[in-house]
């Protein structure tokens, strides 16, 4: 099941950040078709947002089809995402050798995370998206 992490600093919507991760889940791996969510109330009680928050994060990806709400069973996962290596690919294992150097060379997070985007942005045009 995965564990929602709200960071108030971002400036992203928390309901935005709920949304994003899910979908990282999916393209990780980590959530397949048939898993359900963390009820509205379990993800409230482990990061005291608003209810309200969580539901409308759960429509949104129901109004982009990744989930299906079951009336008083919860919501499920509905499909997949990309074709992106799972969590525990040889790939993972090398991004995040390179954050511990990044991070052992003085970066911080939104450096990194520049610096990360900007490489990203060579092998992955805009245009291709």
């Amino acid at each position: 099941m995965v564990e929602y992490r709200i960071d108030r600093r971002s400036g992203v919507a928390t309901y935005v950040q709920i949304v994003q991760q899910t979908k990282q889940a999916l393209r990780l791996g980590l959530l397949e078709p048939g898993d359900k969510l963390p009820t509205a109330r379990e993800v409230v009680e482990a990061t005291a947002i608003n209810p309200n928050t969580v539901l409308k994060a759960y429509r949104e990806l129901e109004r982009e089809g990744l989930v299906e709400a079951r009336r008083g069973l919860g919501t499920f996962v509905r499909k997949a995402l990309g074709t992106a290596a799972p969590a525990d690919s040889p790939l993972r294992a090398e991004l995040d050798a390179w954050a511990g150097r990044a991070r052992a060379a003085g970066l911080g997070r939104e450096d990194a995370d520049a610096l990360f985007a900007s490489v990203l942005d060579t092998h992955f045009p805009k245009e291709d998206q």
